[in-house]
């Protein structure tokens, strides 16, 4: 069998699919390859020069590709309603939601809302952001919503929900895992709320391996994680998987008619290689730790995902 490609993903016109972070990075090779499918492609990003530029590409690639920038900063809870607001007042049915941007071991600090910044941005922005949008993906007949983790989520440790926030105890790389960690009992979280409810709705996860783009060079900018962001910065410009193929994961996740709620999509050797599917391995404990996040999230939002 040949490995999955864009190739292979359908049809998509009609379409009307949300990524964050589609300025740069597998968010913009994602935009790049739906709208190239055909799908209304919402950029959803807080650059919004670099977004431009990325929508630019993107048209200069497939010339008909139907693109639309919302500014989106995931650090701030009324950024997050804004966008939405913005969003479902164009569409009444959004198809695909891609929870794609991210932030990796940064210096210790703090969002708009006060949460600490990897957890706001890689988690809690993306349930705020998914809590708006909910309405407009349970009206779809094919509503997907990926979330993009890391292969970091396995030395994460679940919310202590006595401190989310690692309020002294924090560490670059701990705060990392944790917030993918949750990215990852997010997803499958979701699923099950789907499933209970008996909705057509799906929620699957994705993680891309190890992609050269600018997630590693933005650590080491922001001067996180000291020596070890600039270890991971080498290692992803010299072995790392290109942009491009590093979004297939989530690219399949998103669109192969096959992909079934609950599944996850990632390397087929753990870091690189092509987009398969990969078992959802559940620790003891997982259960109680995606309550716990649900509880922790939703108090931290004041936003609710409660499909009963």
């Amino acid at each position: 069998m040949m490995a999955w490609s864009t190739s292979d993903i359908p049809d998509l016109a009609g379409k009307t699919a949300v990524v964050t972070g589609a300025n740069g990075g597998l968010g913009l090779e994602t935009s790049r390859a739906l709208a190239a499918a055909g799908c209304h492609v919402v950029m959803a990003s807080r650059n919004q020069d670099k977004a431009a530029d990325a929508a630019k590409e993107i048209l200069a690639s497939s010339p008909g590709a139907s693109l639309e920038s919302v500014p989106l900063d995931l650090g701030s809870l009324e950024s997050i309603e804004t966008a939405a607001v913005t969003i479902l007042a164009s569409h009444r049915i959004v198809d695909l939601l891609v929870n794609n941007a991210g932030l990796m071991a940064m210096p210790e600090g703090r969002t708009d809302d006060g949460f600490e910044t990897q957890l706001g941005v890689n988690h809690l922005g993306h349930w705020a952001l998914t809590a708006h949008l909910l309405p407009a993906l349970l009206r779809s007949e094919t509503g997907r919503v990926v979330t993009v983790t890391s292969t970091a989520h396995h030395f994460g440790r679940p919310i202590d929900p006595a401190n989310p926030h690692l309020e002294g105890r924090y560490d670059p790389w701990r705060a990392y895992g944790q917030s993918k960690l949750a990215n990852y009992h997010f997803a499958l979280g979701l699923h099950e709320k789907f499933e209970e409810a008996g909705v057509a709705t799906a929620s699957l996860v994705a993680h891309p391996g190890l992609a050269n783009t600018d997630l590693q060079a933005n650590t080491v900018r922001q001067g996180g994680a000291s020596g070890s962001g600039e270890f991971w910065h080498r290692l992803a410009q010299r072995t790392g998987m290109s942009p491009v193929t590093g979004a297939l994961p989530q690219l399949r996740a998103a669109t192969d008619p096959r992909a079934r709620s609950g599944h996850m999509y990632a390397p087929r050797f753990i870091n690189a290689g092509a987009p398969v599917r990969r078992p959802i391995l559940r620790r003891f404990g997982m259960e109680r730790a995606i309550d716990t996040l649900w509880a922790v999230s939703e108090d931290e939002t004041g936003l609710s995902i409660d499909l009963g």
